[in-house]
């Protein structure tokens, strides 16, 4: 069994981040970025463009790209406010967050597969650790 921490984890998170834009742009024609993107903006209608880049974990070119194409998909709608953007889920949006439910228990579960609760329990407590404290 490899034990080296920081290689398994950049080697997983890689796979994972593969395997589920794959899945999600096959079963929802859109990447695993923009549903992540979606679930955001739903838990904050009206949020600002830069306050979603920074929860995403993206610059602000980035994130401007990233949500001009999802405005041309037609999920969401910008307004401009200042020196930022308030993004809007459109209808679209939203059906795209209901379809995508499914793919991510799914996801889910393939992860936990094979691992009981407390096992789950402490690897979700590791990853909560490194997610917070680092």
């Amino acid at each position: 069994m490899d034990k080296r921490f920081f290689y398994l984890l950049n080697k997983a998170r890689h796979r994972v981040y593969k395997h589920a834009d794959q899945r999600s742009e096959e079963a929802l024609g859109i990447s695993v970025t923009q549903v992540g993107a979606l679930l955001l903006v739903a838990g904050d209608e009206g949020c600002l463009l830069k306050d979603l880049a920074h929860s995403l974990h993206l610059n602000s070119s980035a994130l401007t790209g990233l949500a001009g194409r999802m405005e041309n998909k037609g999920l969401l709608e910008r307004s401009t406010c200042d020196r930022d953007a308030r993004l809007y889920l459109t209808d679209v949006g939203r059906e795209k967050i209901e379809s995508a439910k499914p793919l991510i228990t799914e996801l889910n579960n393939r992860m936990t597969e094979g691992f009981s609760d407390e096992e789950v329990t402490v690897i979700l407590k590791f990853l909560n650790h490194l997610a917070n404290d680092f």
